[in-house]
């Protein structure tokens, strides 16, 4: 995949030729950043991350919604991380949107490096004390930052909680998710107003879009952006493709 599709307004990446799991990492040794939870030392490099979701047959020909699963590629197109929801089959087709599900980040070994976790939550702005939200743990076990829905009218946002449980951005979203013929951009932001990076769902062709639910992102921000955060972006991600862009 080319990079060009969604922008690189935060700089360059060469491209990467060794890829997480391939090289030795060991818990707490990280000599670009000492503070990186294990396992996301690769992040410190990156300032742009692509996620591609399969598209599943079963979806296609039944309309029985299935487990989603993701390709997490790096600027050059390379695959860098891989995501499998955890769900059972009666929520995944009784809540759909609205389900819970555990979501398992894997690098290329394969091991857990992330895990994500999003409650049974409502996201109608008739129920504010019962808004959605998705935690975010690296190593699993670690909470690392946690993306909560803020209750509104018309334009979505979300307030983004640093791993003490303190608000770091929020992320503001378009009056219109609809993906016709475009792509649909949530701007992150900090406390002050200022964008600090951008998740975007990609138009991916009128078959894909129109017979699948199987969808493209972009993920932008600083390159010096806290590793921890760039991990929570992530989630962000996940949590906007299941809220809008499920059906």
């Amino acid at each position: 995949m080319s990079s060009s599709r969604f922008g690189r307004p935060y700089g360059s990446v060469d491209a990467i030729v060794n890829q997480p799991g391939i090289l030795e990492s060991r818990p707490g040794r990280n000599p670009q950043n000492p503070n990186a939870p294990y396992g996301l030392d690769y992040l410190t490099i990156v300032d742009q991350l692509l996620v591609k979701q399969k598209v599943e047959l079963t979806e296609v020909l039944t309309g029985f919604e299935t487990s989603n699963k993701y390709t997490i590629l790096n600027a050059s197109g390379q695959k860098v991380f891989y995501a499998v929801e955890d769900s059972d089959c009666c929520t995944r087709n009784c809540c759909a949107t609205s389900r819970p599900f555990h979501l398992r980040i894997l690098d290329n070994s394969p091991r857990e490096i992330i895990h994500m976790h999003r409650p049974l939550a409502c996201s109608a702005c008739c129920f504010p004390c019962c808004l959605q939200s998705i935690e975010v743990f690296a190593p699993p076990g670690n909470v690392i930052g946690t993306i909560e829905q803020e209750w509104s009218v018309g334009w979505p946002s979300f307030r983004i909680l640093n791993h003490l449980g303190e608000k770091v951005y929020r992320i503001e979203g378009p009056l219109c998710t609809c993906s016709l013929w475009g792509n649909v951009d949530f701007h992150v932001v900090s406390l002050t107003g200022a964008k600090v990076g951008r998740i975007s769902k990609q138009w991916s062709g009128l078959v894909r879009e129109f017979f699948t639910d199987a969808d493209f992102f972009g993920i932008s921000f600083p390159r010096e952006l806290d590793v921890r955060m760039k991990a929570v972006l992530l989630g962000a991600t996940f949590l906007i493709d299941a809220m809008f862009f499920e059906h």
